[in-house]
């Protein structure tokens, strides 16, 4: 099989469902986040982490492709049969954060990406994550977008701050706080 089509030379590309647009058009810019998401989530797990984290963030690049795959999606024509996200997904972010935050110090300051080399991929990655979400965000208002998807990316960033804030402290680096000059 080729990879290549030829037939996104002329700027256009097909969504599921044989709708062509261009390779601009908002639908294709959100997916293509969630894609470059996916790969710096991939960047995160290639590190020495503990493997309860790698097994969580794998979970998450298949709820990632799950994503890409709705917002692949044109909601008026496709009949493909698509994964979908379960309210479940996000309530296992939601728990993940809970139970790292039992264990990490209060947060009293704003924290600065940085510490070390994987807490800066996780903070690369929640950047990347609320760009996907904002693009998901304005998307909706004219198209349809599984609400969940929305929610979801908003749950991730925060997971993946708090993951930055965990691996941190695994790692025994200092926090990279932020003390305003006044």
């Amino acid at each position: 099989m080729k990879i290549y089509t030829k037939t996104g030379d002329k700027g256009q590309t097909s969504l599921i469902g044989g709708t062509r647009v261009p390779k601009f058009h908002l639908r294709i810019e959100s997916y293509g986040t969630v894609d470059e998401l996916n790969s710096y989530v991939g960047l995160i797990m290639c590190q020495d982490i503990d493997p309860q984290h790698k097994f969580l963030l794998k979970e998450i690049q298949d709820r990632l492709f799950t994503i890409g795959s709705s917002l692949a999606a044109d909601p008026e024509k496709s009949k493909m049969k698509i994964p979908d996200l379960h309210d479940a997904d996000i309530v296992l972010l939601e728990n993940e954060m809970d139970a790292m935050n039992e264990i990490l110090p209060s947060l009293k300051h704003f924290v600065l990406p940085g510490g070390n080399t994987v807490v800066s991929y996780c903070h690369i990655a929640r950047c990347v994550c609320r760009r996907a979400e904002r693009l998901t965000v304005a998307l909706a208002a004219d198209s349809f977008v599984e609400e969940r998807v929305t929610v979801y990316l908003n749950r991730l960033s925060d997971y993946l701050f708090v993951l930055a804030r965990k691996l941190n402290m695994d790692f025994a680096a200092e926090e990279n706080i932020w003390i305003p000059r006044v």
